[in-house]
């Protein structure tokens, strides 16, 4: 068993690390920057060490610095929670190849996964449907380009191959702004993710976002532990997430899950990820995978029971898989509003103290959060600070609880976006679960 974890990132992730490893007994480092030496989990780890200054290209995404780290503490592993280094597998080599546990997949499968084109590639061989596209990254040749874009029909989405958090994506609706725009994103990818390649794939009108919850412990053992819905976006950032999606039949459920959990086990995966659709009449449409443990992973453990992290952990100790799919089973609904530190009209960040910060409560509320009172919020990271999970036998029962506890949270000193959690929450729409990915961005604009 793993006995010493060092958590490579910041904020509500790094706390929820520390407290699975306490509960397992695993002793625990956070590596921080020099802005981040007042974190919670920093307070609470058994050691902590600065790993450089405030930018995270000197800090979280510094390599040789968080291995250094492990080492001067004897750490066994390194946990990289979500965003920084979480998928980029040339860290996760690093940290293999220098005697540690990386607490995530092996580094050929995030390799694997982060080439989207690859990933699309060997998801059709499974069977795994995925969305109308060129199934490869397009040429030089326009014509050829201009062709295969007829054959697929307006609109059409370009993507880049190595993107990832709504960067490197481009909607054309006809053939006259075709080439320009290919050319546009395939600069932006090279800036973003240092690879030009791009794909193009039908642009669907009116999709939900829709991920599978997976596990696997590396040796060809996978299960699927439901789905969440997570159309409220903004700029394909998620907002609100929802488990299980509302309209999907368990039937569908056991379908698209079985067939993630055969890929899964196909390219034995190892750990946490979760299988990306969009979902439209009725049929899912894959996307991409992120090797990772999700920000929205709370509400599949609230509907599920299973800590999931805390099976990151366990697995990457190299124990068995000690569920099987009958033990999973799904009960309630969960909703998970993202706090973040913002004005809630504008999205302009709000970094500064908070003055005062009271938490909601009550039955079937769950907060994650780092922030207390006389916190700091610092202005050089994702403005994310906190997430409340609210959890219901309905989902009716589910929003109740959520519209109570926004309603109770207090959070002065800066701008947070909770006015704007009130307000969808209150629309029909969104009670009755007639969304889309394009919901909020057109209901921003009324």
């Amino acid at each position: 068993m793993i006995d010493k974890v060092l958590i490579a990132n910041r904020g509500e992730i790094a706390l929820r690390i520390l407290r699975a490893c306490k509960e397992l007994g695993i002793k625990t480092v956070a590596a921080h920057s020099t802005a981040d030496r007042d974190l919670l989990h920093v307070r609470l780890a058994d050691e902590s060490v600065c790993i450089g200054p405030p930018a995270a290209a000197q800090s979280y995404l510094n390599i040789p610095a968080i291995i250094s780290a492990a080492e001067i503490t004897d750490a066994m592993a390194i946990h990289p929670g979500y965003g920084f280094l979480s998928e980029n597998a040339d860290f996760a080599e690093q940290v293999e190849n220098s005697g540690f546990t990386f607490i995530g997949p092996r580094p050929e499968t995030i390799r694997q996964m982060g080439d989207k084109v690859t990933a699309i590639k060997l998801m059709r061989q499974i069977g795994v449907p995925c969305v109308p596209g060129s199934n490869e990254p397009i040429g030089e040749d326009d014509a050829e380009t201009i062709k295969l874009a007829r054959s697929i029909g307006y609109p059409i989405i370009i993507k880049a191959a190595g993107g990832g958090g709504g960067r490197g994506m481009r909607v054309v609706q006809n053939e006259s702004h075709l080439i320009n725009a290919i050319a546009l994103t395939k600069s932006e990818a090279k800036a973003a993710f240092n690879n030009d390649k791009v794909y193009l794939e039908k642009y669907l009108q009116t999709p939900r976002h829709i991920e599978i919850q997976i596990l696997g412990d590396g040796e060809g053992k996978a299960i699927y532990l439901g789905e969440r819905d997570c159309s409220i976006q903004r700029r394909h950032q998620k907002i609100i997430e929802e488990a299980p999606a509302p309209g999907i039949t368990q039937k569908q459920r056991e379908e698209i899950g079985e067939l993630c959990a055969k890929a899964c086990r196909d390219m034995k995966y190892r750990g946490a990820g979760t299988m990306e659709f969009l979902y439209e009449d009725g049929k899912f449409y894959f996307i991409e995978m992120n090797t990772r443990i999700q920000v929205e992973h709370p509400i599949t453990e609230m509907i599920t029971g299973v800590d999931l992290v805390q099976q990151q952990l366990l697995i990457a100790s190299g124990k068995p898989l000690s569920l099987t799919q009958q033990d999973i089973r799904i009960k309630g609904h969960a909703i998970e509003c993202r706090i973040n530190a913002e004005d809630p009209r504008t999205f302009t960040p709000s970094p500064g103290t908070i003055s005062h910060f009271h938490a909601p409560g009550g039955f079937g509320i769950r907060v994650d959060s780092h922030i207390y009172g006389s916190y700091k919020v610092p202005p050089y990271y994702d403005s994310l600070i906190a997430k409340i999970i609210a959890y219901g036998d309905t989902r009716e029962m589910a929003l109740a609880r959520m519209r109570n506890a926004l309603d109770e949270t207090v959070v002065e000193g800066i701008r947070t976006n909770v006015p704007l959690h009130q307000d969808i929450l209150r629309g029909n729409s969104f009670q009755k679960g007639l969304i889309n990915i394009h919901y909020l961005e057109k209901w921003l604009n009324l």
